[in-house]
Formats: structure tokens, C-alpha cells, sequence
């Protein structure tokens, strides 16, 4: 189905703009949040005041969050873990849980469906994005140690085991241990709508 999109979608597009998504993409997600319509003759006569509209209120919104991108942009976040000796997470350090840490440090409410992430499940450091509007997306660092070491250690031995992968070190097989679980994005989107109303890219 076409959607003209009436607000900005993450990974999809700014308002104004008429995309081809899927069905229930469209009629259970971005049409019922009010971030798309149907792309009639009717609505596309709205282009341009959509867009318009949508430049103001994306320019405010930048000029407003631009300090806070940049705190955000210094900030690195330490999470202690039990991890195997080949160091995967027996779990891992999901958007939630980064999400509340960074709110804590950072002083400011962020949401978890503002981080772009999938659950890290390896230690080591990681840069994550933090979704403030569709053009400030700051880039913060996580770093995942195991309980009892330091978090310098584990950027260390992350280091030593991507090398070793690289050099063919370590056997085939062993290379799932960098293999992340893949969510589809709209479907991690709909498994929380439940839980929560705020739409993945309505961060006003």
C-alpha cells in the first residue's frame, strides 16, 4: 500500500514524503499512531503544507534538543555482566535497560524506542544511536563488562577476539559468538505497542 506520511519515520521518511510499506505495516502501525494516511488524490493535495509544517516544527525541534545531542554524544555507559570465557552475555543489555541508564546519567527522560540498538549480547564497547529527532542522532558509548573485572579489560579482550577471528584464529563454528538475534524492526515496534502508545519515531 502508498502512505503519505504526515509526521518523520525513522528509516522511512519525512513528512510529506509518499512511501510503498506493507499492508500491516501501514493499517495497524503508522496509519493508527497518525503518522501516515492513505495517499489519495485527496490527501496528496496536502503535500506541501505538510511538509511545510513539518520543516518548522523539525527546525524548532533541532534548535531545541542540539545541546542535548551534544551531552548525550560525550556520555559512556558501563554495564557490569556474567558472560562466558568467550564473552557472551548469559542474557544481555537490552534498549530498556540502556535506555534507563541513560536517563539517570544524562538527567533527561529518553525513551527506549529511542535507542537504535539491538540487544548486545556480547562484552566489550559498543556505539549506540539515540534517537532525538530524524537529524540528531547522537552516537553514545556502552561498554559490557563481566562482574568483578574492569571495563577496560573487557574492551581489551573484545579487541583481542575480533583479531584473532579476523586472523582466522578462531574456528568457524566460533563465530557465533558475534552473532546478535535479529528482530525485525516493525515487528519489535508492534510486540511493545501494548505496553506502549508512543510511536517509534513521534518524539515530540
Amino acid at each position: 500500500m502508498k502512505v503519505l506520511l504526515l509526521k518523520d519515520v525513522y528509516k522511512l521518511g519525512r513528512a510529506g514524503d509518499v512511501k510503498k510499506v506493507a499492508n500491516g505495516y501501514g493499517r495497524n502501525y503508522l496509519i493508527p499512531q497518525g503518522l501516515a494516511v492513505l495517499a489519495t488524490g485527496g490527501a496528496l493535495k496536502q503535500v506541501d503544507r505538510i511538509r511545510s509544517d513539518a520543516d518548522n516544527l523539525r527546525n524548532a525541534l533541532n534548535l531545541e534538543l542540539s545541546g542535548l545531542a551534544e551531552q548525550l554524544g560525550k556520555i559512556t555507559l558501563t554495564f557490569p555482566v556474567r558472560a562466558s570465557e568467550t564473552g557472551r552475555l548469559y542474557g544481555s543489555v537490552n534498549t530498556r535497560m540502556i535506555a534507563e541508564e541513560l536517563s539517570r546519567v544524562a538527567g533527561v527522560e529518553i525513551s527506549h524506542r529511542q535507542i537504535d540498538a539491538q540487544p548486545l549480547r556480547m562484552i566489550g564497547k559498543h556505539l549506540v544511536d539515540v534517537r532525538l529527532t530524524v537529524d540528531l542522532v547522537p552516537e553514545i558509548s556502552v561498554i559490557v563488562y563481566r562482574e568483578g573485572e574492569s571495563p577496560e579489560a573487557a574492551v581489551e579482550e573484545a579487541e583481542s577476539l575480533a583479531e584473532a577471528l579476523e586472523k582466522g584464529e578462531i574456528e568457524i563454528e566460533d563465530q557465533s559468538i558475534y552473532e546478535y538475534e535479529v528482530e525485525e524492526e516493525a515487528g519489535a515496534e508492534f510486540e511493545e505497542m501494548d505496553s506502549e502508545s508512543e510511536a517509534d519515531a513521534d518524539l515530540e
